[in-house]
Parts: structure tokens; C-alpha cells; sequence
């Protein structure tokens, strides 16, 4: 069991929780990369990158899915607040995306809104690294 903890196989349990933490299920990563840290077998920017790639691509997978739904020319009544956000404020509201309850609807919402996928991704990403970032630093006593 202790070799679930150890190494490379830590780092696949990360990316796993990542992705699928930011997923529509539920979930959160956060405990994850601070075990994973403490175990000190990696070095802290191969955890952060590893976490952030799991978890963006998990929000990718939300954009992904809002792709999906029907196109949003149909004009609501009432829509979801991340849908309102994004109109009001842009790309530069994906930063939020880590957040819970509010990040995934975020990068569905985002996909709904044919949002351009490249940018989403960067700004998604760049969110996520970091916060993961300045857990790691938390972590390690330099914040």
C-alpha cells in the first residue's frame, strides 16, 4: 500500500484527483498535493505542474462538454451566474476556475459560450498553476 504513496505512482494519483476534481463531479485535490509534498519524493514544481495539468485538463473537459450543449444564441430569461460573469467580465473571469462550486460552471460555461479554447485553456491553466503554486508555497513555509 505505503508504494500507492511513493514516487511516480503519487504523481498519477494527483493528476487523477486533479482531473477529476475539476470535473463536474465532486471532489478537491488540495489534500492530494499537500501529501504528495510532504512525502518529499518529488521535487515541488514537478507536483504543482503535474496537479495543474490534471486539473486543467479536467476543466477542458467541462469547456469540452459545454461544446456540446445547444448553441447560445437561444437568448434565456434567466441564466446561471458563471454564464453572467463570463459575459460581464470575459476570458479574464476563467481565471476563477479553481474555485469550488463556481470554477467548473465557470469552463462549462465557457465551452457553451464558444469561448475561443486555446485562450481558455491558457487563462484556466495559468488559475490553477497558480493557486496550486501558492498552496506549494504555504506547504513548504515560504508564504
Amino acid at each position: 500500500m505505503l508504494d500507492l504513496l511513493n514516487g511516480e505512482s503519487a504523481l498519477l494519483m494527483l493528476f487523477t484527483t486533479g482531473f477529476l476534481s475539476a470535473t463536474l463531479l465532486p471532489g478537491g485535490s488540495e489534500a492530494n498535493l499537500i501529501a504528495t509534498l510532504k512525502l518529499g519524493n518529488n521535487v515541488v514544481w514537478l507536483v504543482v505542474g503535474v496537479a495543474t495539468l490534471g486539473n486543467t485538463l479536467g476543466g477542458m473537459t467541462n469547456y469540452w462538454l459545454g461544446r456540446l450543449l445547444p448553441d447560445k444564441t437561444s437568448e434565456q430569461k434567466h441564466g446561471h451566474k458563471a454564464t453572467g460573469w463570463l459575459k460581464k467580465y470575459g476570458y479574464w473571469t476563467l481565471f476563477l476556475s479553481w474555485l469550488p462550486v463556481i470554477g467548473d460552471p465557470l469552463c462549462l460555461a465557457a465551452g457553451w459560450l464558444r469561448m475561443h479554447h486555446w485562450l481558455s485553456f491558457f487563462i484556466i491553466m495559468t488559475g490553477k498553476a497558480l493557486r496550486y503554486g501558492v498552496l506549494a508555497m504555504v506547504v513548504q513555509g515560504l508564504l
